[in-house]
């Protein structure tokens, strides 16, 4: 048995995503994978693209039509410009799928393998003002585009979901835009995570349910939500709608690169619940046996496994019998959604087994292999904690099937959260926030001395005060309190947008030789074998922060401010009087892979770049297995960071 605990805040999709088929890999050692094209696509080893270089790709989004009219010229795109030498430079081998188009290739890129529902991950890398699209059995546009910076995005914008190009009103379908722009910088690793539903048919061939996107993430960010797309969007394969079709890549735009593509074709597990005979009992109930030897307060029967039969919302305890019916043997994965203690046999099977009244929203999972056949179910659950509502949910799922969800819908209903998140604005000037931090979301790095800088620029950060640290950096909306404030909370906040982490250690230090090891910072211990001292931060004029700190009793400041485009962050150290310190370094950057593009620009691990300034000497130098960029720093220095 496997009990997994998430805390209310995750309970939207939680359930949706336990039970998925397991993602296998598309290989990309060759071309085989995919059916016969122009010669535009090739199999490379590694692709750098300079985030400075625009390709002069404009995207193909015509004007929008007239108000009550659906006109629009024939689908054709534009016969793409060269591509300029230095946007785009690869390197032989394997892994990486490369699209360089011109004017005589430019096929699009299908798959061999044909698809209806399916779960979807890769990451692509776009050079600046490229523009791509990836289509769900090739008649379901993704859109792929350079959309960096983008204040308010449209369908047209990476994530999007592209309109079509009927001109018939009645087939119109203008599109659906992502709910926030979750894009990276040109010439970044972005990642994508999708979940299609085909649309489905009768036996007749008659569409029954439109196609749907059950969810898309880029960056981590979720962009789209459950959005029915009634028809194909524009540029298919044809322009028609079927159970299956192949995943398609659009190659006759612009340049564009993928890699680690992932992917599932979910099949459906036919179980069946029989009807449910019901028990009630009242009363506060610490462990189950307080109450199923007891005689029940009512009894009877409903169609469907609900909570909603209880005459009170506390102080109650359930016990549920019913039979499941199996279509084939397998090896069948339950999981039981519930508020409060809760105990599930299956067959005679324990698979769950918690016994606290109190239990926050727990998704508590076990196994069972069965032939096919009918077997009884028993579900006792029990609360006794007034500020949780009443819930249940129980889905099944076998190897290679989604879950199916076997409970009424109010019982469990896919937002089950009481709580309204409590989220946090800037406004008109900046908006300075202390509390706790998960760096990469991980609980382990957990940095107790920060601050998040929201910027009305929509350009926010988080500063490790005790490390004199840039943590990480995003733009969007800023911050999601409610794990700090709601109820007692645990003092966190959670960025809102797609945040890109730097690094997580000191970059300030003295270097007699000029080798030394940077500080070390291990937060889940709050040790730090450093002399940085933090002394707070004053405000300036307009209300961004500069942060102090004193370096062997050296007064440093540090101020982090958005750039004129709203996209990047630009960063200056001033050091009072540098020459009473031992030969200062400050590590720029740190990562698996750093690489020079010129003589000022470099890129970390291609998921973010550093822009050398006022100052700056950077040198790439290996230190224990990572990367560093770090540079001699003397009163004043000044450089960008990029993603």
């Amino acid at each position: 048995m496997k009990n997994v605990f998430w805390v209310a805040v995750c309970c939207t999709w939680c359930v949706v995503l336990m039970g998925q088929p397991r993602l296998q890999p598309l290989p990309l050692e060759d071309l085989t994978s995919f059916r016969p094209q122009a010669g535009n696509w090739q199999i490379v080893g590694g692709v750098v693209m300079n985030p400075l270089v625009d390709i002069h790709e404009p995207p193909a989004t015509p004007p929008p039509a007239p108000a009550g009219s659906a006109k629009k010229k024939k689908h054709a795109p534009a016969v793409p410009a060269p591509v300029p030498v230095n946007a785009v430079t690869f390197t032989g081998g394997r892994g990486i799928l490369l699209n360089l188009n011109d004017a005589t290739r430019r096929d699009a890129l299908l798959t061999t393998f044909e698809h209806g529902d399916i779960e979807l991950t890769l990451e692509v890398m776009l050079p600046r003002g490229s523009n791509s699209g990836i289509y769900m059995q090739g008649r379901y546009e993704v859109q792929l585009l350079d959309s960096w910076g983008v204040a308010t995005p449209a369908f047209s914008d990476i994530g999007g979901i592209y309109r079509n190009w009927e001109t018939d009103p009645s087939k119109v379908y203008m599109g659906k835009a992502p709910l926030v722009n979750a894009a990276k910088a040109p010439g970044t690793w972005q990642s994508l995570r999708i979940s299609f539903r085909a649309p489905r048919f009768d036996a007749a061939g008659k569409k029954t349910e439109h196609a749907r996107f059950n969810f898309v993430y880029l960056n981590g960010v979720l962009i789209h939500n459950h959005v029915e797309v009634p028809r194909p969007t524009g540029g298919p394969i044809e322009n028609n709608e079927k159970p299956t079709g192949p995943l398609m890549i659009q190659g006759d735009h612009g340049p564009v690169a993928i890699r680690n593509v992932r992917y599932a074709i979910p099949q459906q597990v036919n179980v069946e619940l029989g009807p449910v005979a019901y028990q009630t009992f009242y009363g506060n109930f610490d462990v189950i046996s307080d109450f199923a030897a007891l005689k029940p307060t009512g009894s009877g029967m409903q169609p469907e496994l609900s909570c909603e039969i209880l005459d009170r919302e506390d102080g109650f305890g359930v016990i549920y019998k019913t039979e499941l019916t199996v279509p084939r043997e397998a090896e069948y994965q339950f999981t039981l959604a519930y508020t409060g203690g809760a105990r599930l046999l299956v067959n005679g099977n324990m698979l769950v087994n918690f016994q606290r009244g109190d239990g926050w929203w727990r998704f508590d999972q076990g196994t069972c292999r069965l032939p096919a056949g009918t077997f009884p179910i028993e579900i006792l659950t029990y609360k006794n904690a007034g500020w949780l509502p009443p819930r249940l949910g129980f889905y099944v799922a076998a190897e290679g099937s989604e879950p199916k969800a076997l409970h009424a819908f109010n019982s469990y209903p896919p937002s089950a959260d009481p709580v309204s998140p409590i989220l946090v604005r800037p406004g008109a000037t900046p908006t300075l926030l202390r509390a706790f931090v998960d760096f990469r979301g991980d609980r382990q790095q957990r940095l107790t001395h920060t601050i998040g800088v929201g910027d009305p620029t929509g350009v926010h950060y988080v500063y490790d005060l005790k490390a004199g640290n840039l943590a990480g950096a995003w733009r969007g909306p800023f911050v999601n309190a409610t794990p700090m404030w709601h109820d007692r909370g645990d003092g966190s906040f959670v960025p809102e947008g797609a945040v890109q982490y730097f690094f997580n250690n000191v970059p300030l230090a003295e270097m007699p030789n000029g080798t030394e090891a940077f500080p070390s910072w291990q937060p889940a211990t709050e040790v730090m074998n450093s002399n940085l001292q933090p002394k707070g931060y004053r405000i300036l004029p307009g209300g961004r922060p500069v942060f102090i700190y004193q370096i062997n009793g050296v007064p440093v400041e540090d101020q982090i401010t958005p750039d004129a485009d709203k996209r990047s962050l630009v960063r200056e150290i001033k050091i009072s009087s540098s020459a009473t310190l031992k030969n200062p370094h400050f590590k720029l950057a740190e990562g698996t892979t750093i690489q020079r593009l010129s003589d000022n620009l470099f890129v970390v691990d291609q998921h973010y770049y550093i822009l050398a300034g006022t100052n700056c000497r950077p040198q790439i130098r290996n230190q224990g297995g990572r990367e560093e960029l770090i540079t001699p720093v003397q009163d004043l220095m000044q450089y960008t960071l990029i993603w």
